[in-house]
């Protein structure tokens, strides 16, 4: 290992084995109002753009679609929403509950073709007591995980790493998807 040049007790460089965190996508995030108005609910916009890569959106079922979280707990992490907002499972009808579940299966096996996951974390989160962050129109969330990817920022500096940016992920992601 090189020895580091200080000025002022500052590194002037980084050594071979320091390596720099960038988290672009978190500064919208970060910057966006904290008050949302009341009722504001993206679930239901989101499906009527034209775009679905500036949306990340990767699969239109007739019920339901899967699409990207914009704030993901881990890389590939995305969410199976039903385009009618309702807040719980049995206000679904049974098409609707039925397509969910085939997607939520296909949102895993996008995640096992494009990235290659250990395994999921995969549930919901009813009601603001809850967590969920949209309580009026539930979704599940289908999050990749691997052997060994718990790691210390979340713990110690409430800060999650993500190895790729959405658009690069949506891409990759999106190749997957089969027909």
């Amino acid at each position: 290992m090189s020895e580091l040049k200080t000025t002022n007790h500052q590194p002037e460089e980084l050594t071979d084995s320091m390596q720099r965190l960038h988290a672009y996508w978190r500064m919208p995030y970060i910057l966006a109002p904290k008050n949302k108005q009341a009722g504001e609910n993206p679930f239901k916009e989101l499906p009527n753009t034209d775009d679905d890569q500036s949306e990340y959106i990767l699969f239109r079922g007739q019920k339901n679609y899967i699409v990207m979280n914009r704030y993901p707990y881990n890389a590939g992490h995305l969410l199976v929403i039903p385009y009618r907002e309702v807040p719980t499972l049995e206000e679904l009808s049974i098409e609707e509950r039925h397509e969910l579940m085939d997607l939520i299966v296909e949102a895993q096996q996008i995640l096992k073709r494009a990235l290659k996951p250990d395994g999921f974390n995969t549930g919901f989160n009813f009601g603001k007591a809850a967590g969920a962050g949209i309580p009026s129109h539930l979704h599940c969330h289908v999050v990749p995980r691997w052997n060994g990817d718990t790691n210390f920022m979340p713990v110690i500096a409430d800060t999650r790493v993500l190895p790729d940016a959405m658009d690069a992920m949506w891409t990759r992601l999106k190749e997957c998807v089969e027909a």
